[in-house]
């Protein structure tokens, strides 16, 4: 996924490129909307409090990196700049004019220069893009494309910008959208000298996750990004929420979804079972008299918290004794004897299929 930057010719030593493009997974005519999408979608699978992949942190940091550069416009246009350079590079030299220096590769440090240019005549529209996530770290290659800027969004000094918004990925169990939550997070951050190098920090923040959150929501913290040079005021923090994956749960938008296990005689005679929650105290739910596995109850407003509350639906599963123990199995041979003749369960079931569509929806 990384390939070598040719030696410039003033002798400075190779260094990685990296493929920004096949880091996310995406083509290099990607829309912002298909570089987001990408993001977000790698984000999840690779997060380390997600995966259990040993690779997740290498890959989380290569994702966030990407994602830093190809999500705002002035970085990837210098950075594909610098690629076209490089592959020019890599074919051979131009014909230059006559009495003309043919064209070289740009150093990464002079493909910067090139991105204080660009930004410089951006319009305000593009302004600063979203910066590092949580477990981000800025390689050599980053650092020295984008570190020795002078110039940065707008033509001002990058000392002086405004710092960049970051986004980071905090994941939840699922019994904290109900309490809500305290994380720490770790933010890579840059710092800018008195002559305006960045360089690349770390800091600690403890953020309270409210009650009600959802999968996929995106919080915004007021000042909590990258600082600003010189006393200019910090970005944001874009808090994405996720939430790792629960045995007994699973989440239809505010709808929480659970299998309910019953007796054969609970099914059928009908009865008040207990049901656990993930949060809290439980609940007992009535099930009616006749009952078959497959079905659902509904129980309005137990979902996920909010001004208009999910709700609880349960899928009910028929759980038989075994027969291996004695008494169930005398009392599954006195209904074999005493209902062979009235009872066939694959009519039954058909008749059932039957009569199913005739059912008013909910």
């Amino acid at each position: 996924m990384a390939c070598q930057l040719d030696a410039t010719p003033e002798g400075r030593p190779s260094m990685e490129f990296h493929d920004y493009y096949a880091w996310l997974g995406v083509a290099r005519q990607a829309t912002p909307d298909e570089i987001k999408k990408a993001y977000r979608g790698q984000a999840r699978r690779f997060h380390p409090d997600l995966s259990k992949a040993p690779e997740s942190e290498q890959r989380m940091r290569e994702i966030n990196e990407a994602y830093v550069v190809l999500s705002d416009p002035d970085k990837r246009a210098a950075y594909d700049k610098l690629a076209e350079q490089r592959q020019a590079g890599a074919a051979g030299p131009r014909q230059a004019p006559f009495g003309k220096e043919a064209a070289r590769p740009k150093s990464p440090a002079e493909a910067a220069q090139a991105y204080a240019e660009t930004a410089a005549h951006t319009s305000a529209s593009s302004s600063t893009g979203p910066g590092t996530a949580d477990t981000s770290g800025f390689s050599d290659f980053f650092s020295d494309l984008f570190g020795r800027m002078g110039v940065g969004a707008r033509g001002k000094s990058t000392a002086q910008a405004r710092g960049e918004d970051q986004q980071a990925t905090v994941a939840l169990d699922l019994a904290d959208i109900w309490s809500g939550a305290l994380r720490t997070i770790t933010l890579k951050s840059p710092h800018f000298d008195a002559q305006g190098h960045a360089s690349v920090g770390q800091r600690k923040l403890q953020v309270k996750i409210p009650a009600g959150v959802r999968p996929g929501q995106t919080l915004r913290l007021a000042g909590q990004g990258a600082p600003g040079g010189q006393g200019a005021a910090a970005g944001d923090l874009l808090l994405e929420i996720q939430v790792k994956p629960h045995p007994d749960f699973k989440l239809d938008g505010a709808n929480l979804l659970a299998e309910l296990p019953v007796a054969p005689w609970e099914a059928a005679l009908g009865a008040v079972v207990p049901v656990a929650l993930p949060h809290g105290p439980g609940l007992s739910v009535r099930v009616p008299a006749g009952a078959q596995s497959g079905q659902s109850l509904t129980v309005r407003g137990k979902g996920l918290p909010s001004p208009t509350p999910g709700d609880l639906e349960l899928k009910l599963r028929v759980v038989l004794p075994s027969a291996h123990d004695p008494r169930a199995r005398r009392l599954y041979e006195q209904m074999a004897t005493e209902l062979k003749d009235e009872f066939d369960a694959r009519k039954v079931a058909a008749s059932e299929a039957d009569w199913r569509p005739q059912e008013e929806p909910r």
